[in-house]
């Protein structure tokens, strides 16, 4: 792989939102965001001689010790020990707003610094086959025409296929500097064999459905069994999910043991619409449920 493969897509996803129905058992976090591309224009700035890997350096934090290595031995990292590389800070007169989001992937509050950052934190929670989730995990230091250049990307998530770096960057406000570092980010990723992305936006409707479906991703007794007769109303084919609740001993429980099991990916919903009364819910094939189901 090369910074080629990059700006192709491997990694960064297309730039281009894909169009059509958007399941909701089924998409991952690259089927719901805009990913940038265009950043790996700058690739060739960088100084990627023989010997980069060595020269280029990551600092992760352990507790309150800062740890600095290659990046050629960044995939050697015990990054499940590791603490965010910088601290969030709060104030009344700061411009950005930093807050923080329980995923229930990691049962645990997780760092972010815009509402953009939350956003993306909310989705990996649903989409992304999460283990885990590292807020600024590291600072990566890099080289353009022998001067050092520094770069905290945003997270790194340890999914079910793998590592996965972000950074999160709305549309129109990635500036030459920050290309540079995109572009330096996504060559250490790929170093390490891992896939990199800078989040732009999302596809329509995509943020207003996981938030909706979010509402109910804690666990939930089933003591009358509703989820099993939703689960036998969806097998019958994708139903409206007002006529789908109605099949249940108690609709009004049942609307929530609905959205649970789309959360939960027992049952799927189309994303790219808004999600009401009318959308289509169908049975999710066991391989798609979530493990275990929260």
């Amino acid at each position: 792989m090369n910074s080629k493969d990059l700006k192709n897509g491997w990694l960064s996803g297309a730039s281009v939102p894909p169009s059509g129905s958007l399941w909701s058992d089924t998409c991952g976090l690259e089927d719901l965001a805009v990913l940038d591309t265009e950043f790996m224009d700058h690739a060739p700035a960088l100084d990627l001689d023989e010997k980069w890997p060595v020269r280029w350096t990551t600092t992760w934090k352990f507790g309150r010790t800062p740890v600095t290595n290659s990046v050629r031995d960044m995939g050697q990292v015990e990054i499940g020990r590791s603490v965010p590389v910088r601290r969030f800070s709060w104030r009344t007169d700061q411009l950005h707003r930093p807050g923080l989001e329980y995923l229930t992937a990691t049962d645990r509050h997780h760092g972010f610094e815009s509402h953009e950052e939350e956003s993306m934190l909310l989705a990996s929670d649903f989409a992304a086959s999460l283990l885990e989730a590292l807020s600024q995990p590291f600072r990566l230091r890099f080289f353009v025409g022998g001067k050092p250049i520094q770069h905290t990307p945003d997270f790194l998530l340890v999914t079910e296929s793998g590592l996965f770096l972000i950074d999160v960057r709305p549309a129109g406000r990635i500036k030459t500097e920050d290309a540079l570092k995109f572009a330096a980010a996504a060559e250490a990723a790929l170093s390490a064999g891992w896939r990199y992305g800078v989040v732009v936006g999302w596809r329509p409707h995509v943020l207003t459905n996981v938030d909706a479906l979010s509402a109910e991703r804690r666990p939930l007794p089933d003591v009358l069994g509703i989820q099993e007769q939703l689960r036998k109303a969806a097998a019958r084919g994708p139903l409206p999910y007002a006529e789908l609740v109605e099949c249940c001993r108690i609709p009004a429980i049942g609307r929530a043991h609905a959205i649970h099991l789309l959360w939960n990916r027992h049952l799927g919903v189309d994303l790219s619409v808004p999600f009401g009364d009318a959308s289509q819910v169908r049975l999710s094939s066991p391989h798609h449920h979530r493990r275990p189901e929260q």
